[in-house]
């Protein structure tokens, strides 16, 4: 309730200082303008959002892939995590916007360089966070599978892999904030459609309005998006999200109890008589 009244207040004003300022709406549309734009606009902006929607999803699903893959491989041995987790790290090191050209060198304009981008965009936070959460498994948890003598993929199935789940949906949160942002830029790259081929082909046209709607449609998609990893780690870790029920107090009178009874903890006294 307060985060909306704040986006209010700050629509307000967004809109006064603009009918005051006079500021034309190619520089800065008041928010009625990008409303009104948002409605007229709706089949063209659901059309060139669908088309990023798709290339989010296909490539934040191939992030999801390798870097679990990849966590897992580093996992398995301490010289695998010699060999690979510094190369991981060094794959952040490469920005995205040297990446993006040879991508579509490599790969053409189609579909396959956008996913491609989302992927090594998305990967590396899912990546790490799955390798710590495997590497804080309890260690009184795995002396336990060791005792009873359970295999190494037992262990792994029903001791690691838990307990690194929770680490894992950290990973998966922060990757899915930016995957709509990284498939838009790839778009903006080189695209035929997209929100970022339609922000791109608006700014050109001075067209600020239509602009600010797609700018809106991506901020609410990435929300989305967001909200839907949110409401899957709740049902796969719902654990993490129960409340404990404390226990309501009794309300009992000094005759409801024997004198050699102990008060409990959870019952408080009440003298009045009635």
């Amino acid at each position: 309730m307060t985060a909306a009244l704040f986006g209010a207040a700050l629509l307000a004003l967004w809109e006064l200082a603009v009918r005051v300022s006079a500021t034309p709406p190619t520089l800065l549309p008041p928010p009625t303008l990008v409303a009104r734009t948002l409605v007229e606009n709706a089949p063209l902006l659901a059309h060139h959002t669908l088309t990023t929607l798709l290339q989010t999803l296909l490539g934040f699903a191939l992030a999801l892939i390798v870097g679990v893959s990849l966590a897992l491989l580093i996992d398995l041995s301490t010289t695998l995590r010699r060999a690979l987790y510094p190369w991981l790290v060094a794959s952040r090191t490469v920005p995205i916007v040297a990446l993006a050209p040879l991508m579509l060198i490599w790969f053409g304009f189609g579909l396959l360089p956008k996913v491609l981008l989302v992927a090594f965009f998305c990967f590396f936070p899912i990546a790490v966070a799955t390798t710590d959460g495997l590497a804080r498994t309890d260690p009184e948890l795995l002396k336990v599978f060791r005792s009873v003598r359970a295999s190494r993929t037992q262990t792994l199935w029903w001791a690691r892999w838990p307990s690194a789940l929770p680490s894992l949906f950290s990973g998966v949160r922060i990757a899915a904030a930016y995957s709509v942002s990284a498939a838009i830029f790839a778009e903006y790259v080189g695209g035929f459609a997209g929100l970022g081929v339609l922000i791109q082909s608006a700014a050109n046209a001075r067209a600020t309005p239509l602009v600010f709607a797609a700018i809106v449609v991506t901020a609410c998609a990435s929300w989305c998006f967001f909200a839907l990893v949110g409401v899957l780690e709740r049902r796969a870790l719902p654990w993490r999200y129960r409340k404990e029920r404390t226990p309501r107090p009794v309300h009992l009178k000094p005759s409801d109890l024997k004198p050699s009874d102990p008060k409990p903890s959870n019952l408080t006294w009440d003298f009045k008589e009635e």
